[in-house]
């Protein structure tokens, strides 16, 4: 199983240009304000503070970029990417635009692009912008998972089925889907298949109760470990710990 041994803030971007030359796959964590991005990266990395938390949702207004070096059955780097929230009431439309262009040319743009994370809130149902997110993803080719944060608000009883009800959801649209079976916090990457763009792995998670981090993991070793990428990176670099 991956262990994070290593996290550092790189640093944040409007633009291509503003975009971190790494050799590295890097990660992306997607979804509406305030589902629990920035507290996701955190816990993942066991920092109180990696990636700021703000009082009020809609403050992520730069991608900012994280080099996370990690030990597994190889040491190596990866990147997290914690992306503008969609969906806040109170910003301006012209601002929700900007947001929207800045997700989708880093979604075309960002060749070092492995996967993304897309979050949603287990106690609400599926919103018509994660619906266009997830559409958005797979016509770009992009693996991903769903994290159905904020568990702990719910009875324990009631996780399965409210996943259950999301993958049902997504059937509805052609989506392949799969929830991450507890399987996914033993060593073995035999729990999940091969990544593939026609098939998301959904899994419940909590910063609070530090619920669904094994299985996020997973599926970040299971890409790493693969052949599948859209860009030039290297794999596995073992230079990275020493730089």
């Amino acid at each position: 199983m991956m262990r994070i041994i290593e996290s550092k803030y790189i640093t944040s971007a409007i633009n291509q240009s503003g975009f971190p030359d790494t050799i590295w796959k890097d990660f992306a964590f997607v979804g509406r304000s305030n589902v629990g991005k920035s507290s996701m990266i955190n816990t993942l990395t066991n920092r109180k503070l990696l990636a700021k938390i703000a009082n009020k949702p809609g403050k992520t207004r730069l991608i900012n970029f994280f080099e996370i070096k990690y030990l597994a059955h190889v040491q190596g780097c990866f990147g997290l990417v914690d992306l503008p929230g969609y969906g806040y009431a109170r910003v301006s439309k012209s601002e929700k635009e900007k947001w929207q262009k800045m997700i989708n040319l880093f979604f075309q743009k960002r060749q070092q692009l492995a996967g993304v994370i897309v979050l949603i809130d287990i106690r609400h149902e599926l919103d018509p912008k994660d619906i266009v997110m997830i559409n958005m993803l797979k016509d770009l080719k992009i693996c991903f998972m769903i994290a159905a944060t904020k568990c702990d608000k719910i009875p324990k009883n009631k996780i399965h089925g409210q996943l259950k009800k999301f993958l049902n959801e997504l059937e509805k649209k052609d989506v392949q889907s799969e929830i991450a079976s507890d399987k996914a916090s033993n060593d073995s990457l035999s729990s999940l298949n091969e990544p593939s763009i026609d098939k998301i792995y959904i899994s419940e998670f909590s910063s609070l109760k530090k619920i669904g981090i094994n299985k996020i993991l997973q599926w970040i070793e299971m890409i790493i470990c693969s052949e599948t990428t859209r860009g030039k990176v290297i794999i596995h670099d073992k230079e990275c710990l020493d730089a």
